[in-house]
């Protein structure tokens, strides 16, 4: 469990061992030899990385090496967590995740951070050879969005992210509904994701930063604020750091509705709407929200709260036919087209369990089932939506350039500079 594949190799090369000869084959060792382990470092030791960690800790040919957080308990737990499930001591800790990323004995990093950490930690980790799980969604905002997926081009890296959705299987059966045109020519596609919650005032303006945690490096390249009280689950009502519901929901449902649409590296060309925006305290993520959007082609599709849409993804076709699918359930407007079957020669979708395509890929090498540009792209959705519910105007864009047209000020959202010394360049 100490020896990564690439330390195993590595090792062998400098004692003069590796040849066609004399390396022992995989019988001798079966699935557990040390070639056929892939090496895992978590960054975020967070409740979503937990659980995550956790998918990866029940794999016989995974092993998590190390854990790394700026809060210091909260890292310990994960240390504790994966020591008893290995029953020794060898868990590494990390405060920085450039430490532990430029380890030649670690394979993968899985990412769980705050939204705003995301492409840093990413962007670090593929040029120092890592494949990497990813959270959604992919980024904190679209120009570090497109940064992260060139670094992961660049390097070969690698990515599958944590939109969970494309391996279940009420998603890809409604998925492979729409795609063999069940419901003929798609018009209109309505995603309606979770609103603002009630919890809007968990924030503290006397709170004292809590002993163990470095919340400066917390903040990193986001701008600086004073400690409230807020570094766990509630940062995400705050634009600095992640984006409301909208962005924190868009991997998920808009990811399908994008897939069902065989729209997966592209995206509307129009985006307006409008957004119920707190006016006091630290929350400034859009609660209740509503935004249109169109592709070139002319389909529509509605991004908004499930207080307005129904929850999930639904696709509607020019005759009045629809296909709804939500987290467990889906449906048809007619019972042939819900229960019909998929025809030898037509369309199935690529959907295996998440985490295991992820360790799959890294061995065979074969893209994810949702790798960096896919998920790039369905985030995009949400970051215009937001920009459109923030300036009020419609956002006319070009998804090829990836550029908005003719409006500098709502262009300048696209992206922000990040606080020194923090860079994606």
């Amino acid at each position: 469990m100490k020896i990564s594949r690439r330390g195993f190799f590595k090792g062998c090369a400098a004692a003069g061992t590796v040849s066609a000869f004399n390396i022992a084959p995989a019988s001798v060792f079966g699935k557990n030899a040390p070639s056929n382990r892939i090496t895992m470092a978590l960054v975020g030791c967070g409740g979503q990385g937990n659980g995550d960690m956790g998918e990866f800790l029940n794999m016989d040919d995974v092993v998590v090496r190390a854990v790394c957080d700026v809060n210091q308990p909260r890292m310990e737990s994960s240390k504790r967590r994966v020591d008893d499930r290995y029953k020794n001591n060898d868990c590494m800790m990390f405060k920085d995740f450039r430490d532990v990323c430029s380890r030649d004995d670690i394979d993968t990093v899985l990412i769980a951070t705050p939204d705003h950490w995301h492409a840093f930690v990413g962007t670090f980790a593929a040029s120092h050879g890592k494949d990497i799980y990813g959270e959604k969604p992919f980024t904190h905002d679209l120009l570090e969005g497109r940064a992260l997926v060139n670094a992961v081009k660049r390097n070969g890296r690698i990515w599958q992210t944590g939109s969970w959705q494309r391996s279940s299987g009420e998603m890809r059966r409604a998925v492979e509904l729409v795609r063999n045109g069940r419901i003929g020519k798609i018009v209109r596609v309505e995603v309606g994701l979770p609103s603002g919650r009630s919890i809007r005032n968990r924030y503290n303006p006397d709170a004292k930063v809590p002993e163990g945690l470095d919340w400066n490096f917390w903040l990193g390249p986001a701008p600086y604020r004073k400690y409230v009280g807020i570094c766990d689950w509630d940062w995400r009502w705050v634009l600095e750091w992640g984006g409301g519901q909208l962005i924190d929901w868009i991997g998920h449902h808009a990811d399908i509705a994008q897939w069902g649409l065989d729209r997966d590296t592209s995206g509307p060309v129009s985006f307006e709407g409008y957004g119920e925006i707190p006016i006091d305290g630290i929350y400034d993520s859009p609660t209740h929200y509503w935004c249109e959007c169109k592709y070139a082609d002319g389909i529509e599709i509605v991004v908004a709260d499930s207080s307005r849409v129904r929850s999930g993804a639904t696709w509607y076709g020019e005759n009045g036919d629809w296909v709804w699918v939500d987290r467990g359930r889906f449906d048809a407007s007619k019972p042939a087209i819900r229960d019909s079957k998929i025809e030898a020669g037509e369309v199935r979708m690529y959907s295996p369990g998440h985490f295991r395509n992820f360790i799959d890929c890294v061995k065979n090498r074969k893209t994810s089932i949702t790798p960096a540009e896919v998920a790039h792209r369905s985030a995009s959705v949400g970051h215009l939506c937001q920009i459109a519910i923030l300036t009020g105007r419609k956002i006319k864009w070009n998804p090829d350039k990836e550029q908005i047209i003719g409006d500098p000020a709502a262009s300048a959202l696209l992206g922000r500079t990040p606080r020194g010394p923090w860079s994606l360049t």
